[in-house]
C-alpha cells in the first residue's frame, strides 16, 4: 500500500509518498499528476516516516544541510537507480554536470562512455526530488536545464544552498519570472 501527505514549503505544496517504511516519492508543485506514477490509489496518512521527512524538509528550507536518517526507496530501472545513487553523493551547495555523472556511470557499468542524454533522462525521472538532489545537476555550459520542478524552483533551491549562480544561466527557451 502507498500513502501520501502534503507539506507546505516556500516553493509551494510538496506531496510526499511512502510505502509505510520508506519515502517513495517527493513531488514538487508542478508534479500535480504524481499519483499516475503509482499502480494503486494513495491513502492520506500520518506516519512516522512522514514526520521524519517533514522534519528534514523544515531543516532544509531553513537553510541547513540536514542528514537523511530515514530510508529512501526510489524505484526504477537498474540504470536509473544507479544514476540516483550518484545524485545522493552530490554535496550540498555543489553542482555537477550531466557529463560528470555520465563518466561515473560509464565506470560503474564497465563501459567506455555513457550518454549525457541518457543520464539526463534518468535524472528527470527521479521520484524523490530535493532529497535525491537532481536540482544540483546542470548543463556542461552552466545551463540550468532539465528540471521537472521548473527552472524557477531549481534556481530557488540552488540559491537556498548558496550555490554560486554567476557561472549558471537560465536557458533561452525557459520562461522568465
Amino acid at each position: 500500500m502507498q500513502y501520501k501527505t502534503y507539506y507546505e514549503s516556500p516553493i509551494g505544496q510538496i506531496a510526499i509518498t511512502s510505502d509505510g517504511e520508506a519515502i517513495t516519492g517527493l513531488w514538487l508543485p508542478k508534479h500535480n499528476d504524481f499519483e499516475l506514477n503509482y499502480n494503486e490509489p494513495l491513502t492520506e496518512a500520518k506516519l512516522p516516516i512522514f514526520t521524519k521527512a517533514i522534519t528534514w524538509l523544515d531543516a532544509y528550507f531553513a537553510g541547513n544541510n540536514p542528514k537523511i536518517d530515514f530510508e529512501l526507496k526510489a524505484t526504477g530501472s537498474e540504470f536509473r537507480e544507479q544514476v540516483w545513487e550518484i545524485l545522493l553523493d552530490i554535496p550540498y551547495g555543489v553542482t555537477v554536470t550531466y557529463g560528470d555523472i555520465a563518466k561515473k556511470i560509464a565506470i560503474k557499468r564497465n563501459k567506455q562512455k555513457m550518454s549525457s542524454q541518457a543520464v539526463g533522462g534518468a535524472v528527470g525521472t527521479n521520484p524523490i526530488s530535493i532529497m535525491i538532489p537532481c536540482h544540483r545537476v546542470v548543463g556542461k555550459d552552466g545551463s540550468l536545464t532539465g528540471y521537472g520542478g521548473g527552472i524557477d524552483t531549481k534556481i530557488e533551491l540552488l540559491q537556498l544552498e548558496q550555490v554560486n549562480m554567476k557561472p549558471l544561466y537560465r536557458p533561452k527557451h525557459s520562461t522568465k519570472p
